[in-house]
């Protein structure tokens, strides 16, 4: 591996640890908040997809939705930030990212509710999801992570 490689494969691994804690953080926050709900941003959600949104936001489905966006976060912070099927957690991710920025887009004409900034396309959201895609197409968790010792384990089985 070249100079350059080293340097990219380091970049990247601090991209992915940092995405990973702010995850795992953020997804434990909210698990251990009794008074959080994702109810009031997705009943203020804009765009095209506010129907989509507001859907969600219906009392019958809202624990539903509050679990798995708490499970969705602590499993993108997990993966990325240990190293392991970092792949399946840059996939969440992305998913994830996805539906946050399409509920309240950036888009001009719109009024930005329940955002800190002023954004015009591109928001934090979908600058962490772009930097996810990287993480996907640039895995290293079999560098630095327990991705390791995964490749370790199928080495020796393929030796066996």
């Amino acid at each position: 591996m070249n100079q350059n490689q080293n340097k990219v494969t380091v970049i990247v691994t601090l991209l992915r640890v940092l995405i990973g804690w702010h995850s795992l953080y953020e997804g434990i926050l909210k698990m251990y908040n009794p008074d959080w709900t994702s109810y009031g941003y997705l009943a203020s959600a804009q765009g095209p997809l506010k129907s989509v949104f507001s859907a969600l936001a219906n009392d019958s489905i809202i624990n539903w939705v509050d679990t798995l966006n708490m499970a969705a976060l602590v499993i993108v912070g997990i993966t990325l930030l240990l190293g392991v099927f970092e792949r399946i957690g840059a996939i969440v991710g992305i998913g994830l990212l996805a539906m946050y920025y399409l509920s309240h887009p950036p888009f001009p004409g719109l009024t930005q509710l329940n955002v800190e900034g002023n954004y015009w396309f591109v928001n934090k959201n979908l600058i962490e999801l772009v930097a996810l895609l990287v993480i996907y197409y640039i895995p290293t968790g079999q560098k630095f992570g327990l991705g390791y010792f995964r490749k370790q384990k199928l080495v020796k089985m393929d030796a066996s």
